[in-house]
């Protein structure tokens, strides 16, 4: 009877390709994979040490699953990921209840790792990051219809809050050769989505190519056949050129979506964030891109309670948001993050207060968004099916407007059965704060 591993995946979905390449190598192995971590005999936990937040949901999933082995449920706890390759050896002596401890550029020898678990040993190990896996085949854990394309490993840019090259090392570009191969394989395996991820896509092919490549690898992938909508993530605003405007703008393939990481508005909370630009520099931005790319949706995601962040500053970010009027936007109180430059500078904002203007930034876009919705009313989107609501009596998917797992949804009825990943067209007949309703025309 062969061995039940189940993967435990948290964190961004960057973290889930890594999840995935492990998945892959397992069940080649021969190891039956199981979605629940009850049912399995050895549990995989892909772990996120990005913030305070994540560092507690991982204490908790290790707890629950050091519960199920200590009933006997579960023989094997593996933990690897970012909060073990950020905190090391301490983690080994967190998590008593774990069998192997490993950082990301173990990844990739995940059989062994289980072999030498299973022979009864105890595996603490950390090969040095650079050696994480950059490419290789998966197992689709996402609907079959969509994937996420990781084309880089890293990052360069060190803000000053954030953990990431710490935790990842510099930013790593995959060759385009091994890009686009992967592509075709996912495309040849039913993925008609292709979504690319990078902690700094807009960086892409720099270290490799000594420029940007992201316009010419989006064109590329455009080529694959079957491949119907490409979305790009995490752009940074400095690195948004026109030649990668005008890519999206006139390949039919380039959902017009961008998303832009800004983190504030404010020049000098930026500039002390390690940061571009001010609000002037935004704001043009913003509108030349609206000009290049008519129609485009453009989502963003900001920080509040930044150290030293005034009243007068965070009222400066709460208008230019009501100026900007962000298609889809996310807002995080500050997390003060050990280890990051940040972490130690004066000034720090009492935690409610974070947490407080952060609640007052999601509230103002929410009504943004309601408005939003309601100019779409009696038009046709077209959205591709993601499942059918038994309790709605309805099916429900995502429009070029909306990426996976962060944006909204559509919900709609139609008169003949629908599968998972059909593209159908649909009229708008109500919204809600952040979805639409409506009925399949075509």
């Amino acid at each position: 009877m062969p061995i039940k591993v189940g993967m435990v995946s948290l964190g961004c979905s960057k973290n889930l390709v890594d999840s995935e390449r492990m998945l892959y190598k397992l069940r080649k192995r021969g190891y039956e994979l199981v979605t629940e971590p009850g049912l399995a005999d050895i549990a995989v936990v892909n772990t996120c040490g990005f913030i305070q937040s994540a560092k507690e949901e991982v204490i908790d999933t290790i707890l629950e699953l050091g519960k199920l082995k200590e009933d006997g449920t579960l023989k094997k706890i593996i933990i690897t990921g970012c909060l073990t390759e950020r905190y090391r050896e301490e983690a080994a002596e967190l998590f008593p209840e774990a069998d192997a401890v490993i950082g990301i550029g173990d990844n990739k020898d995940i059989v062994d790792v289980i072999d030498h678990v299973l022979a009864g040993e105890r595996v603490v190990k950390f090969s040095p990051k650079l050696e994480a896996e950059l490419t290789g085949k998966r197992i689709i854990s996402t609907l079959p219809f969509f994937a996420y394309l990781k084309i880089a490993e890293g990052c360069s840019n060190c803000c000053t809050y954030c953990a990431i090259p710490q935790i990842r090392g510099k930013f790593r570009s995959v060759p385009m050769e091994d890009v686009l191969d992967e592509a075709k394989w996912l495309a040849e395996n039913g993925v008609t989505e292709l979504i690319v991820i990078a902690q700094d896509t807009t960086r892409y092919g720099e270290d490799i190519y000594g420029e940007s490549k992201l316009p010419e690898l989006l064109e590329k992938l455009s080529e694959i056949n079957g491949i119907k909508w490409i979305r790009t993530l995490y752009c940074y605003p400095e690195r948004i050129t026109d030649e990668l405007l005008e890519t999206i703008a006139n390949n039919k393939k380039l959902i017009k979506y961008l998303d832009i990481p800004i983190q504030h508005c404010n020049g000098e909370i930026l500039s002390k964030m390690n940061r571009w630009g001010d609000k002037e520099k935004l704001s043009e931005l913003i509108s030349h891109i609206r000009a290049k790319v008519p129609g485009i949706i453009l989502r963003t995601t900001l920080i509040t309670g930044f150290p030293s962040e005034t009243q007068e500053q965070f009222n400066e970010l709460a208008e230019f948001v009501q100026e900007q009027k962000f298609d889809r936007l996310g807002c995080f109180a500050y997390s003060q993050e050990e280890g990051t430059k940040a972490a130690e500078f004066e000034n720090q904002i009492e935690e409610s207060v974070r947490s407080h203007r952060a609640d007052i930034i999601m509230q103002q876009q929410m009504f943004l968004s309601a408005e939003k919705n309601e100019s779409l009313m009696e038009k046709e989107l077209v959205a591709v099916v993601e499942g059918f609501d038994k309790f709605g009596e309805c099916y429900f998917g995502r429009t070029e407007m909306d990426a996976p797992d962060i944006d909204g949804k559509i919900f709609f009825t139609s008169d003949k059965p629908l599968e998972i990943g059909n593209y159908v067209k649909i009229k708008v007949t109500d919204t809600l704060d952040y979805d639409l309703i409506g009925e399949v025309i075509a």
